[in-house]
């Protein structure tokens, strides 16, 4: 990717967590004061300041104010992102293109929640299965959603072999098996559309052919496919290129659904890439 400005200096002298704490609590030591008159610092001023926060701090600084978030909402290019960036992130993933924000590697596969025969590769977005025979190994992503609306791209870059699931999942669904199988979509706990025979899968059934259409055409190696998720209308609904393919899956829980997927060919990598609110349209 482009290079990356460096991150600003350390801080000054004396400035400690409970300085960050005292920050985002404002001067009286209320959330509200912090978006009084003289805490309305020009946004160039307050992404400077923020910059030095870590993550959890941040999420905490735009609950302050309308000012706060929409300075840390506006742009997830900004210097506070990047600076983020440089310092929680490895270089590879800071190299690769597939990094849009950091955003999205905090919604990547999680490293800790996958199959003991996969692992995640050091860009964070790219699932690789190691040959092992009889085996259905998956991964999910590290946060999950039980409200609003999500997007994100999941395409293979090695061969499908006989099943190649992509979908959801409860915290609860099991993420290695023995033998090939979809694995995603085999319990109450998973929902899966199988790349291979375009099936949709849920509680161990096929719940009918996706897309909706005579002759739909399978899928190529590559090909990303977008997956969308409304915890409102309780949907999951799949994209190809600029193409809505439909609805998928109606009714869904009011649970905390994760993204996910199953493999079983030896070798072959996937990757997940978390996009944010869809687009409509």
């Amino acid at each position: 990717g482009a290079a990356r400005p460096p991150r600003p200096g350390p801080p000054p002298a004396g400035r400690s967590g409970s300085g960050r704490e005292a920050m985002a609590a404002g001067p009286g030591g209320g959330a509200a004061a912090a978006g009084g008159p003289g805490w309305r610092l020009p946004g160039r001023v307050l992404e400077l300041v923020f910059s030095y926060l870590e993550l959890r701090e941040l999420r905490s600084c735009a609950l302050v104010c309308k000012l706060w978030h929409r300075v840390l909402h506006g742009d997830e290019n900004s210097e506070v992102w990047r600076s983020l960036a440089a310092r929680c992130l490895a270089e590879e993933a800071l190299r690769t293109d597939i990094l849009c924000n950091v955003r999205a590697f905090h919604h990547a596969f999680s490293t800790n929640d996958c199959s003991r025969n996969v692992y995640i590769k050091k860009n964070g977005f790219t699932l690789h299965r190691n040959p092992i025979a009889q085996s259905t190994d998956g991964a999910r992503t590290k946060i999950g959603f039980s409200e609003g609306r999500h997007a994100w791209e999941v395409w293979w870059e090695g061969p499908l072999g006989t099943v190649a699931v992509i979908g959801i999942a409860t915290k609860r669904a099991a993420m290695q098996c023995q033998g090939y199988v979809a694995l995603l979509g085999s319990d109450d706990q998973s929902w899966g559309w199988n790349l291979v025979d375009n099936n949709l899968l849920h509680n161990g059934e096929v719940n009918g052919s996706f897309p909706q259409c005579n002759n739909a055409p399978k899928y190529q190696i590559g090909e990303r496919i977008r997956v969308i998720l409304d915890m409102e209308d309780k949907t999951l609904a799949f994209e190809r290129g600029y193409e809505f393919l439909g609805v998928a899956f109606r009714g869904l829980p009011k649970v905390c659904l994760y993204p996910a997927v199953s493999a079983v060919y030896g070798n072959t990598e996937v990757t997940l890439v978390y996009l944010g609110k869809p687009l409509d349209g």
